[in-house]
């Protein structure tokens, strides 16, 4: 007869059954987080982990069981048969890890359940194994208890391991808790088919808490084994990725205990060309100077302090090094920054400041500054300085014949053939277009300048011939010493200039010393200044516009102010010719403010609020008051200040900085903009970038020509270009005359162009679609 519930509760030992039920829900909880854990391994370490899930769980859960009967029955009742239940141990221990194994191993779709049905044979053999000797054992209801057990036990455990596979807590919560469940059904199933064979007997419970004991202690320490293996599984991935982040910076880090070197990443390592594992444990010292190291020892965290490495090379490598402190152990990382890219920029950069960028040869500023240090060492010494001056012949026709391109190229092959033929400490300079000048310091007679001019026509004539077919570059050269006809610079220059038109007068492609017959160029020069100041007043002056363009939208976004000079005589006088004069005899003061009050009022009146750029000399920037006429201008004439761009070159600023400076921000607290022109040409100084307050880069035209097929040419204007972005100032580009040009602008993201392509020079009524609104958009405002 089957016991009821009332019966079979009876029956048990509360505390025994209560340290049974304990034991089951620990072997299951471990067994489950075991589970978990191997999963997360591979190779041989997934081995061992089962392995322990194995043990553990089988041990744990036959001593459930076990337990589970001595809450029964007395221990020499069960223990008269021994073999049965170390066999049972035996074949719980295996069926644990086999279904363990089928549950990581085994196709996904059907590892829950062939785990589970291991398992839940298992617990039926125990279930067996602990009943055998009860008094219905054998009979047809044990065995019916023992297929049903296996069947709900396998089904259970099914479950228990489709639950725990999953990455929820909570699920694998509930499997914890379905194993349990499982672990006591054989238990139960049992003892309800022994029937009325079994009645209340006196329990001595000590092997049975002995056993409770071995079992919790083996799985508190499979489960302390388990946490301690996560916790350094957990370290080791946060460390693993930390290397990964730390080796996927650009910049190179080395974490270092002290001033050794603990690891580096692989940034560091190609940075310096060694291999990260000859670095480890070395000193830090190995790659930085002592100097950097105590400096960085001895200054506050997070301190920019620029250095060289040493590479494996032996190439010195410039960095910015930063160290920081790494949370509150005896460490601290420290970055290194790679300055090369940025060193070879502000190489460009500088040599774009002193240089030409077409021929590569000395600008005009350089030129100048050199020409001043020999005039000093010639009055020193008594020995004479020369200066030739030459440009090719017809070179306007050259390039409107066969194009700039063709003209660029003969600009160069003069710079190529004439170079080798210099001294040690003579200089050639491009000064400007088809200009160039060399610089012959301690000349002690005439002749020997003449035979100088006389090798470089030579050396030109055999270049023409090994070139054959194309355009011929001729040139002719004009000479002027100092002080047999100048004693400053500038007279120097003008005189070797007025020589140079001498010779080109008189048959070109030879060479002409200043002679006092060409002071009548002189004197022609001093009328034209003469004229110059009372060509505003006689209304000979006018202001032309061109229009200035944002390349990418292709709107007009201002225009460039432009001054001509109708001479009722001479005609129309080029600016490059009077303007200099203006500004060599003051005049250009006047002229200055005419054109500023003339562009000012006119773009005062237009419906459209566009930008209008204004060209301003170094000698109104240096006059005194000059902010206070730009604000007195403004208010009279009613334009927003914001609306008036100031163009200023390098050379206005480099007399007098101090001056220069405090005038600008002047003007620029009015609101008015502040344009660096011509950048490129003159000194193009980072520093001047840096300390004045400009609004925007205009490159000058010369970089513009070609850009588009010469290397050289496009990789600085990419560079000057990157530098305005870097410093957050739009570039505009100046002389663009091809629609090729443009593309490269757009290409690069030039902000604004200029040049013939967008638009000539003219009066503004023939801007007056660009200046006057549509009635239409009157009408909609």
């Amino acid at each position: 007869m089957l016991l009821t519930a009332e019966t079979l509760v009876a029956l048990h030992d509360g505390q025994l059954l209560g340290l049974s039920l304990l034991i089951a829900v620990l072997a299951s909880v471990t067994t489950i987080d075991l589970l978990h854990h191997a999963r997360g391994t591979a190779g041989s370490s997934r081995g061992i982990w089962l392995s322990a899930a194995a043990i553990a769980g089988g041990v744990g859960l036959w001593a459930s069981q076990v337990i589970a009967q001595l809450a029964v029955r007395p221990d020499s009742d069960l223990f008269r048969h021994s073999e049965p239940l170390l066999l049972g141990l035996l074949v719980m221990t295996l069926a644990v890890g086999g279904g363990a194994r089928a549950a990581v191993s085994a196709p996904r779709r059907i590892a829950p359940g062939l785990g589970g049905g291991v398992i839940g044979l298992g617990l039926a053999a125990v279930g067996a194994a602990v009943s055998a000797s009860l008094p219905s054992a054998g009979g047809p209801a044990w065995l019916a208890g023992l297929c049903l057990s296996a069947a709900a036990g396998a089904a259970l455990a099914g479950l228990a391991l489709a639950l725990s596979l999953r990455e929820s807590p909570a699920a694998r919560t509930a499997g914890a808790v379905v194993l349990s469940a499982a672990v006591m059904v054989p238990h139960a199933v049992c003892l309800v088919a022994a029937g009325g064979g079994l009645a209340p007997a006196a329990l001595d419970g000590q092997l049975a808490a002995s056993l409770g004991f071995a079992s919790l202690t083996l799985l508190v320490l499979a489960f302390t084994g388990l946490s301690l293996d996560g916790r350094a599984r957990r370290r080791r991935e946060a460390q693993e990725l930390i290397h990964s982040l730390a080796d996927a910076a650009v910049e190179g880090i080395a974490v270092c205990e002290g001033r050794r070197i603990v690891t580096v990443n692989t940034s560091l390592a190609e940075l310096i060309g060694r291999a990260p594992a000859t670095l480890i444990g070395r000193p830090i010292t190995e790659i930085l100077p002592e100097a950097v190291v105590s400096r960085l020892d001895a200054g506050p965290h997070g301190e920019i302090v620029e250095a060289e490495l040493a590479g494996a090379d032996g190439e010195v490598l410039p960095v910015d090094v930063i160290r920081r402190p790494l949370g509150s152990r005896p460490c601290h990382a420290v970055a290194f920054r790679d300055l090369r890219a940025r060193r070879q920029a502000e190489r460009d950069i500088q040599f774009l400041a002193h240089h030409d960028a077409l021929t590569g040869l000395p600008n005009r500023a350089s030129f100048r500054a050199r020409l001043d240090e020999e005039i000093a060492l010639a009055r020193a010494s008594g020995r004479l300085v020369a200066v030739l001056c030459l440009d090719l012949d017809r070179f306007k026709d050259v390039n409107d014949l066969y194009g700039h391109a063709m003209g660029d190229a003969l600009l160069q092959a003069l710079a190529r053939w004439v170079s080798p033929v210099l001294g040690p400490r003579q200089m050639m300079a491009r000064l400007g277009g088809d200009e160039f000048a060399v610089l012959m310091p301690d000349v002690e007679r005439r002749e020997e300048v003449g035979r100088l001019a006389e090798e470089v026509l030579r050396v030109i004539r055999e270049g023409n011939g090994r070139a054959g077919g194309g355009p011929i570059l001729a040139t002719s050269i004009g000479i002027a010493l100092c002080p047999t006809d100048a004693d400053d610079a500038q007279t120097l220059l003008n005189h070797a200039d007025a020589a140079l038109y001498a010779a080109k007068n008189h048959g070109r492609g030879t060479h002409r010393f200043f002679e006092s017959v060409l002071a009548a160029q002189i004197r022609d020069r001093r009328s034209l200044e003469h004229d110059l100041r009372h060509a505003a007043e006689r209304g000979e002056l006018r202001v032309v516009y061109q229009p200035q363009m944002a390349v990418g939208s292709g709107t007009i976004v201002g225009f460039e102010a432009l001054l001509r000079w109708q001479h009722p005589e001479r005609g129309n006088v080029p600016p490059d010719r009077f303007i200099p004069i203006a500004e060599e005899t003051g005049s250009i003061l006047g002229i200055g403010e005419w054109v500023l009050r003339e562009t000012c009022r006119e773009a005062a009146s237009w419906d459209r609020k566009l930008r209008i750029a204004v060209n301003v000399s170094a000698v109104q920037l240096h006059a005194p008051g000059f902010a206070e006429l730009i604000h007195e201008i403004l208010f009279t004439t009613g334009l927003a200040p914001a609306r008036l761009e100031l163009e200023i070159t390098e050379t206005a600023l480099v007399r007098d900085p101090v001056r220069a400076l405090a005038t600008l921000r002047r003007i620029k607290a009015l609101g008015v903009r502040i344009a660096m022109d011509d950048f490129g040409t003159g000194y193009s100084s980072l520093s001047n970038l840096r300390a004045f307050p400009f609004d925007k880069i205009k490159i000058d035209r010369s970089f513009i020509r070609a850009v588009d097929v010469n290397r050289e040419t496009a990789a600085i204007m990419r560079a000057v270009l990157g530098l305005g972005r870097g410093l957050g100032l739009p570039v505009l580009a100046e002389g663009v005359e091809t629609s090729a040009e443009l593309a490269f602008l757009d290409a690069e993201a030039c902000h604004e162009a200029q040049g013939y392509l967008l638009g000539r020079p003219g009066p503004i009524a023939q801007f007056a679609e660009h200046t006057r609104e549509e009635t239409g958009d009157k009408t909609a405002a």
